[in-house]
């Protein structure tokens, strides 16, 4: 009768958890249902006893789940900076496959420079200083 009863506890963990939490609510359930069986079979049908081993169950359960969000967010770091690292090199490529077919364009036009010249401006609160820019134009 109280394995039933157990047992019942544990399906209605599953059918009442949120569809967020789903998984650590089925965890901590589980691990209730198994720790109150373990401590009701270990502690020869004391209540006290069944409580303290759902008690560690909910406990060991939330180890699991705490390993499994651990895991999960060093797997999200790592693929968020190999992917940073893939962007960076593939602008690099780019670079140099435009500076290779610039070269290869050398003879066929010909390159103004122009002095283009910026007074001190003030931009949201920040005072620039007067520059000086060089402004390219192929021909």
């Amino acid at each position: 009768m109280k394995t039933r009863a157990i047992v019942l506890i544990m399906l209605g963990g599953f059918f009442l958890g949120g569809c967020a939490s789903t998984a650590r609510v089925a965890t901590d359930t589980v691990g209730a249902g198994l720790g109150a069986f373990v401590g009701n079979k270990l502690g020869r049908g004391k209540p006290v006893a069944t409580v303290l081993g759902a008690g560690a169950g909910v406990l060991l359960g939330e180890t699991f789940n705490y390993a499994n969000d651990s895991r999960s967010k060093t797997a999200y770091t790592d693929g968020f900076e190999k992917g940073r690292s893939d962007a960076v090199k593939q602008q690099y490529w780019l670079m140099v496959n435009q500076q290779r077919h610039d070269e290869g364009r050398e003879g066929e036009g010909n390159i103004s420079l122009y002095d283009i010249p910026f007074p001190e401006q003030k931009v949201d609160g920040v005072i620039l200083k007067p520059v000086t820019r060089v402004l390219g134009i192929e021909e």
